[in-house]
């Protein structure tokens, strides 16, 4: 079995990572534990309410097997200074956040567990690789992006900091966040890089949802960058549901533009808003044309963001849509224990699948109900 399912051992990893929800305030930057901070809505709040009926009968023996396959083999393509990532984006600290991720929502955490050491390395380099300023990422790398690997990083430091409270990786983690709050652009989102110039749907999501994490880990959010961030989200929705990649027009042609815009609302604190359920029924409906292998069409990142907004919004969404996706994800993955991805690495791939895989274990404190 997975480290940590079941009976006490999954109750003493849960108390491990299960975070206090402390809510922001509108104060200059500082620490949460020092000063009460004012409420932002539901900010920083996970989803109230039991894990959804019949998830644990979903963590069938196959999915057992197929995700410590996957857990082994991208431990063993971890490089020697503690990133992962191959070809052009060997070293990317977006793939090295997420893989991370992965062995964490195993139940393991950083120095603990049978992924602690894999955790740890990645987490070193991370911190490695925070400069001065807080902008986490390395130079000449391939992202599509910097602010994608600043976003996933920022989110990394925080599940690692809310599981450890080292002192070493908050002020780095603090650092991070006041990055992302500083180059907001007056839209309300963010753009490719740390400047406040344009934004785009698909990048704010990623700086959304590391300053949930941080919050969740303790860290101030100013009121004012959130509230912005949802205006952005909201006014970012087509009237299908769908949701466009930037305010100046467009369709919602894009599956994983539009999970990824459903979970920007829900980590601000939207969970029963109308366009909480118009997004929704866009992805419940759009979900036949998102199919695994059509170029360009970035299908691992829209299950990772699809598979978010049904596990927060429960019920029926969720009770249709993990089943079908789990038994998609299965079918791709190689005898190796890999999922090929061709837009980015293998070992991109192969963390994605294994955090949707997971998400049942209810172990990262950012998808904890």
């Amino acid at each position: 079995m997975i480290a940590g399912r079941g009976g006490l051992e999954r109750l003493a990893l849960m108390a491990i990572v299960a975070l206090s929800p402390i809510i922001g305030g509108s104060a200059p930057a500082q620490e949460a534990e020092k000063e009460p901070a004012k409420s932002i809505g539901r900010f920083g709040e996970g989803r109230r309410g039991d894990v959804p009926e019949g998830t644990a009968e979903m963590m069938t023996p196959e999915t057992d097997r197929s995700i410590r396959s996957g857990l082994a083999w991208l431990a063993r393509s971890q490089h020697p200074d503690g990133s992962f990532g191959s070809g052009t984006y060997r070293g990317n600290i977006a793939v090295t956040s997420l893989s991370g991720l992965a062995f964490m929502a195993s139940g393991s955490s950083p120095g603990r567990g049978p992924y602690g050491g894999p955790i740890d390395k990645a987490l070193g380099y991370v911190m490695e690789n925070t400069a001065p300023s807080g902008f986490i990422a390395v130079p000449g790398s391939a992202t599509h992006g910097p602010m994608y690997s600043h976003g996933f990083g920022t989110l990394y430091l925080a599940e690692a900091y809310g599981m450890t409270r080292r002192p070493e990786i908050r002020e780095k983690l603090r650092k991070a966040v006041q990055l992302i709050v500083d180059t907001q652009n007056n839209e309300g989102g963010w753009r490719y890089q740390p400047v406040k110039h344009d934004a785009d749907l698909s990048v704010t999501i990623c700086q959304i949802n590391a300053l949930r994490a941080a919050r969740n880990a303790g860290l101030y959010v100013p009121r004012e960058t959130v509230e912005a961030c949802i205006r952005y989200v909201k006014q970012s929705q087509n009237p299908d549901g769908g949701f466009r990649y930037m305010l100046s027009g467009g369709p919602s042609s894009e599956f994983p533009r539009s999970a990824a815009g459903v979970v920007a609302l829900q980590s601000a604190g939207e969970y029963d808003s109308k366009e909480i359920h118009d997004g929704i029924a866009y992805l419940r409906n759009a979900r036949p044309r998102m199919r695994f292998g059509r170029r360009n069409n970035h299908y691992f990142y829209g299950q990772y963001y699809a598979a978010q907004a049904m596990w927060i919004q429960g019920g029926a969404s969720w009770a249709e849509w993990f089943p079908a996706t789990r038994e998609e994800i299965l079918h791709r993955q190689s005898v190796q224990g890999f999922w090929s991805d061709t837009t980015v690495c293998h070992e991109y791939g192969t963390a994605m699948a294994l955090i949707i895989l997971q998400i049942p274990n209810n172990y990262l404190p950012i998808f904890q109900r």
